[in-house]
């Protein structure tokens, strides 16, 4: 047998008087007739590497004029051939992992003439491996493997080592690989996490996530409106409790239930709709707080946007509004256009741009409020140019945020209805699929907002520390399996039982015993308890 190099034709000598035609395709054996007495191969060479779904396609084809003399052979055993459009054809897939011959075998016409040709391939099904230093293993409770770092604001480093691939990429970009395997990744700043993507010299491919989680410092903070802080009044109470050492961060309103965004905001949508109002420096506020070693959390209230839905439904954009079966603005109990479309890229993108901004401008974690469908039948209620369930477009958003807010150093954190642990079909809100891309799930576990017999508590405003310590445990046990932390809000004002520092004081304790030292506090009219907070030098934790 004569062999040529294996990225041109082999051929073999063939009887006078018969010549033969066989091919394996789909990227296989090929031996076609040419002029002369030969065999003609092509495209598969000797040492080949295949994966299992392309070996699984692979078919063998011979044309000759004496049929009966043909033989073909896998691994030594024969292969059955069946007549399929002049030829014999014969599948060899699926096949096995591992090392493989094929021969085919062509009687010549005379006496020692023929061919005979031998093709050793490989089956390669398994991915090549990616070994992560530093990495995390998973735990009991669920926590995912995950990479940890310091600091949001810091550079980041990992290293690590691919084992069985001939490329690597990072965010679809290519990775250099050094001896052995070894790759480096540096970042600016920590990633939301690390998406390697691996291949085989067969085109095997392992994609791995790995989170990057930095822990949250702990937070004892309260929620301030726009004109909260416009106020002096209001605003000196809140810096009094800052002096005393009773709170270490400041919860300021971005964007609020009205579709306000309170300080001067460059965002061009937020500017067309009159949304952007001057009514704080939001660089001086962040600023001030900074000076006084607080963290400053920026509230967006997400799709509850009157102020976005009516000028949209007035300039015919109504895609970006929640609407019922009949095309109208769904309003419910919110008011007409009330409610924007979470699946709408403009909503979304409206939302992102405003979070985006306001880390630039230094706010160090973004809070999402209503980042959910209105409440109410589902069937009442139509999102227009949805895709997937209303829970995935949610965790989606959320997702997104995420990637864009961490580079420039923010936090993402999302608040959710306390019935969301247990009933996330009620407003859209699944807790386990936004826990894997925020990092922490802020529920608001007001004890006036569960109804009689919530927890086996006949009346859960009136047991403040039952009621949140049951339902903080059931926020950890839905989030087991991912790397959120839960920060809770807590009540601070007095619906239908009257609330002061021991009530106030009793949810703190209730969370801070499930694990839970961080909380927000939620007061509509920013008149705290103070009584109720501990200086910082009584903090069990500090």
């Amino acid at each position: 047998m004569k062999t040529i190099n294996s990225a041109r034709p082999w051929t073999v000598a063939a009887g006078s008087t018969a010549a033969v035609t066989a091919a394996l395709v789909t990227a296989g054996l090929v031996i076609k007739e040419i002029a002369g007495p030969e065999l003609h191969v092509a495209a598969v060479r000797d040492g080949a590497v295949l994966s299992r779904e392309e070996a699984r396609v692979q078919t063998v084809a011979v044309t000759t004029n004496e049929p009966g003399k043909v033989r073909v052979r896998l691994d030594g055993r024969p292969l059955e051939l069946r007549a399929h459009g002049g030829r014999l054809v014969a599948d060899l897939g699926p096949l096995p992992e591992g090392e493989h011959e094929l021969t085919v075998t062509a009687p010549g016409g005379l006496p020692l003439t023929g061919g005979n040709i031998t093709r050793k391939f490989r089956v390669d099904a398994t991915p090549p491996s990616i070994t992560v230093d530093a990495l995390r293993p998973a735990t009991r409770d669920g926590q995912p493997a995950r990479l940890q770092a310091r600091s949001l604001r810091e550079p980041f480093t990992l290293t690590g080592r691919v084992r069985g691939a001939t490329r690597l990429l990072s965010e679809g970009r290519p990775v250099e690989l050094g001896e052995e395997g070894r790759f480096t990744l540096r970042y600016r700043t920590p990633p939301d996490a690390v998406r390697l993507t691996a291949y085989d010299s067969a085109g095997n491919r392992l994609d791995q996530r790995i989170p990057v989680v930095v822990p949250h410092p702990e937070m004892r903070a309260v929620h301030v409106t726009a004109l909260a802080w416009a106020s002096e009044p209001l605003r000196n109470r809140v810096l009094t409790m800052i002096r005393e050492g009773r709170i270490n961060a400041v919860q300021l309103d971005i964007k609020d239930e009205d579709g306000i965004v309170g300080y001067a905001s460059q965002v061009p949508l937020a500017r067309e709709v009159g949304a952007a109002r001057p009514i704080y420096d939001a660089r001086k506020a962040i600023d001030q707080l900074h000076a006084m070693n607080v963290r400053v959390v920026g509230r967006i209230v997400a799709f509850r946007d009157p102020q976005l839905g009516r000028a949209s439904w007035k300039a015919g954009k109504r895609d970006r509004l929640v609407q019922t079966p009949g095309g109208g603005a769904y309003g419910a109990h919110y008011g007409a256009q009330s409610f924007t479309n979470l699946a709408d890229p403009e909503v979304r993108r409206y939302n992102i741009d405003l979070a985006v901004e306001a880390a630039r401008l230094g706010f160090d974690d973004i809070l999402y409020d209503y980042v959910r469908r209105p409440d109410g039948p589902l069937k009442s209620m139509r999102f227009p140019g949805i895709k997937g369930s209303v829970e995935d477009n949610v965790a989606s958003f959320v997702a997104e945020t995420r990637r864009l807010v961490r580079p420039h150093g923010a936090f993402l954190g999302a608040s959710v209805y306390g019935i969301a642990a247990t009933r996330p079909l009620e407003i859209g809100q699944d807790i386990t699929k936004i826990g894997k891309h925020v990092d922490y799930v802020a529920p608001m576990l007001y004890p006036s907002h569960w109804a009689s017999g919530e927890f086996g508590i006949g009346n859960p405003n009136a047991q403040p520390y039952k009621t949140v310590y049951a339902s903080m445990l059931t926020f950890h046990k839905v989030l087991r399996g991912t790397s959120a932390q839960v920060i809770p809000w807590l009540q601070d004002f007095s619906l239908g039982h009257s609330y002061g520092n021991a009530e106030v004081r009793a949810q703190i304790d209730a969370a801070a015993k499930t694990g839970s030292p961080s909380f927000l506090l939620w007061d509509p009219s920013c008149r705290y308890h103070p009584g109720a907070l501990e200086p910082r030098e009584n903090w069990k934790s500090a």
